[in-house]
């Protein structure tokens, strides 16, 4: 496997809002007492204030493990306590402007969904460094991006939908992996026609997954789409819907995918250990979320990957 797998994202913009709290561990956490700050800051990526791209914070401590200032906490501390405002408690003027050096992670729980337990994996920046900044890139386009090697195992065309508003594209699904190299599945949006053209003829399959690295950009947008209700007489209802719509679209590839299965990627066995590693994961999370819930005593057994097909 290769010795390190490219997961990261950049961030920068002003701070739009957040929710973050300090907090202490408690006496059974591995470091009782210590002080951590953990929550989301929401950042505006571009001038009009509407591209809004969220980070998430677990566990920042004041200092690492080697006992080094950690200047992250310092950043979101300020935050905290006011010194460094945001936009939608402070205006546009006091709002600081943040770099955020993250990386893709997953949201992921159960949950029971008209009476069917299913598990929710929802795509977030995890963690990082954050930093103070006087100016942003003027280049709106390189504020909220993302790059990852990814196995590719379906790329499935989606056609345009005029009536909900939404772009034909490309869902093209695999996994990428985190600084320990676990397997997050995961799914990419490729919206421009060659990017479509490229993906579509790469024939990617559970069979024969295809390994390259990606990159591009980090959409958040509110979509409008009207509703009509027709009248008996006089004037037609007209109701205005607003969503908003996250993405990541995929703006480029490597020229060269990597060479699938060999040693300086990833071979296959690598690959099948790694799923089955995230079904211990799993079944960990889920034994620990019965537990807490008292729902049930004993998680479900990992299950091993179909032979010969990589199913994430």
């Amino acid at each position: 496997m290769k010795k390190t797998m490219i997961n990261q994202t950049h961030i920068e913009g002003i701070l739009y809002e957040h929710d973050l709290t300090l907090k202490e561990s408690g006496e059974t956490s591995k470091n009782p007492g210590t002080k951590f700050i953990s929550g989301t800051i929401s950042i505006a990526t571009d001038d009009a204030m509407t591209n809004i791209v969220p980070v998430h914070f677990t566990y920042v401590t004041a200092t690492f493990g080697s006992g080094k200032p950690n200047d992250t906490f310092t950043t979101l501390s300020n935050i905290i306590n006011g010194t460094f405002g945001s936009y939608m408690k402070d205006g546009a003027d006091k709002a600081v402007k943040l770099r955020v050096d993250s990386a893709l992670g997953l949201n992921e729980f159960y949950t029971d969904r008209n009476g069917k337990e299913e598990l929710v994996s929802a795509k977030r920046n995890e963690g990082g460094f954050v930093h103070k900044v006087d100016a942003l890139d003027e280049d709106e386009k390189v504020r909220n991006t993302f790059k990852a090697d990814m196995v590719i195992t379906s790329v499935k065309h989606i056609d345009a939908d005029d009536e909900k508003n939404l772009p034909e594209k490309c869902i093209v699904k695999g996994a990428i992996f985190d600084f320990r190299k676990s397997l997050l599945p995961i799914e990419f949006s490729a919206t421009n026609p060659n990017a479509m053209r490229y993906f579509e003829s790469l024939e990617a399959s559970q069979k024969n997954p295809v390994f390259t690295c990606v990159w591009g950009r980090q959409v958040s947008e509110v979509v409008v789409r009207q509703i009509v209700t027709e009248s008996a007489f006089g004037e037609d209802e007209v109701r205005e819907v607003k969503n908003t719509r996250r993405d990541f679209v995929i703006t480029g590839a490597a020229k060269e995918p990597y060479v699938w299965d060999d040693e300086g990627s990833i071979t296959a066995a690598e690959l099948n250990e790694a799923i089955q590693k995230r079904e211990v994961d799993l079944a960990a999370m889920k034994k620990r979320q019965d537990e807490y819930k008292a729902s049930r005593n004993a998680a479900p057994k990992a299950a091993a990957p179909a032979q010969g097909g990589f199913n994430f």
